[in-house]
């Protein structure tokens, strides 16, 4: 069962999943609990998400829990083929993934899972939901919820939910504060800038480093990128969040005025043609072009190729494009998400938190004992506080707890000045 690149490679897998366990201490206290309770037993789930060890290490855990799992990538470009030969050879979890995969074979392997006629979804990006809603409507007779992992399908689903088009209940785990502030802000700033790194050994010390949007990903991009010594421009179209960006101390302005003296461009802002060709057209010559969105629409990569009198392959990801004028424009990764195209994706420790909150949200919805709503709902609060709790233990962080007099002060009115 299956589709991946090479079955021979499932024995560095192995290794490399181990690897990252080491770093994922709470993954490791859950699986060890639902390898003992099974809450998962019999369920039908398939998994559309970033092969990678970190995503192994989940799959493994809910497999330990009982669930009958069937994954596939979420990105043509992010797998890691050692990965996926290990999840379906050693561990018996069937993947359809290979990394550089075309369109079509993409969508076939979403379709390969969805054969499995799952009762649950797991989602990074929404593209397993779209498909079942699109093209596989009879699937949603049995399926009883789903989760979704970053901040571009949430909105997605969120869209849906507003049309009244959602046909199940999906928890966001994005939205949980043990994903967004950490996996966000400190994984996509680390492995954004090593993705730049591996695929270009380009210095960013005093050069112009534009991020276009202040999200978290974008702070987190922002702040990594200053401690590398570069001079941030960020671009925001919400002006609270240009605001915040300006009292942190990076540079805002227009989009078009950046274009003009930016080194390296990063999109982290889960909306269409962030970097457009309009932009393209002033940028100055060498300029470097990423993306850390999950969807390469971020980047008009049309328009680019449409300005271009030749292209060339001169490193792994990075593709050169020479402008009429002589100018050369330098695109990573085939616009995809840069840190897992060109890297690894965000470190372990860090994704222990976001799957923690895959793995437990999955059980709440396994545990409902009345059906949800089809709407989109946040991950409950206690879920979020017991990784927290969890992830503090692990790396031996103790702190205080409120007294009882503190706790009545806290839910009374009457003592003021």
């Amino acid at each position: 069962m299956g589709d991946i690149r090479d079955p021979s490679l499932a024995e560095e897998g192995v290794r490399r999943i181990e690897w990252a366990e080491r770093e994922m201490p709470v993954i490791r206290s859950i699986r060890e609990r639902f390898a003992k309770d099974k809450p998962l037993k019999g369920v039908r789930l398939a998994g559309c998400l970033h092969i990678t060890t970190e995503t192994a290490n989940l799959a493994i855990a809910l497999r330990d829990g009982g669930a009958d799992l069937v994954m596939c990538a979420s990105n043509p470009l992010s797998t890691q083929d050692d990965v996926a030969a290990a999840l379906t050879v050693e561990y018996g979890i069937p993947t359809y993934s290979i990394k550089g995969e075309d369109d079509d074979t993409y969508y076939k392997h979403l379709n390969a899972a969805l054969d499995s006629k799952p009762q649950m979804t797991m989602d990074d990006g929404a593209d397993l939901v779209a498909t079942i809603h699109q093209k596989r409507r009879e699937l949603l007779d049995t399926i009883v919820g789903g989760t979704e992992e970053t901040t571009t399908g949430v909105i997605r689903l969120k869209a849906m939910a507003k049309d009244g088009a959602l046909g199940y209940p999906i928890i966001a785990v994005n939205e949980a504060n043990t994903k967004h502030l950490f996996d966000n802000r400190y994984g996509t700033g680390q492995s954004t800038l090593d993705g730049i790194t591996r695929a270009t050994n380009v210095l960013y010390a005093g050069k112009n480093v534009v991020v276009v949007g202040y999200g978290w990903c974008g702070r987190g991009v922002s702040m990594r990128a200053r401690g590398m010594g570069a001079k941030v421009i960020v671009i925001e179209v919400d002006a609270l969040r240009a605001l915040e960006a300006v009292m942190d101390g990076f540079q805002v302005m227009p989009m078009i005025e950046a274009s003009k003296i930016g080194d390296i461009f990063i999109s982290v802002t889960g909306d269409i043609h962030a970097i457009d060709g309009h932009h393209m057209d002033v940028m100055k010559d060498g300029a470097i072009i990423a993306n850390s969105g999950h969807f390469n629409v971020e980047l008009n990569i049309e328009a680019l190729a449409a300005m271009a009198e030749g292209r060339r392959q001169v490193r792994p990801y990075v593709e050169e494009f020479k402008l009429a004028d002589g100018r050369n424009l330098y695109l990573l990764g085939e616009g995809r998400l840069i840190n897992l195209a060109a890297a690894e994706g965000h470190p372990a420790s860090v994704m222990d938190m976001s799957f923690a909150n895959q793995a437990l949200s999955i059980e709440h919805l396994v545990l409902q004992e009345t059906p949800l709503a089809p709407e989109v709902y946040d991950v409950p609060k206690e879920i979020d506080d017991e990784i927290a709790s969890l992830k503090l233990a692990a790396i031996g962080v103790q702190i205080d707890e409120l007294t009882e007099e503190q706790k009545k002060y806290l839910s009374s009115w009457e003592t003021g000045t």
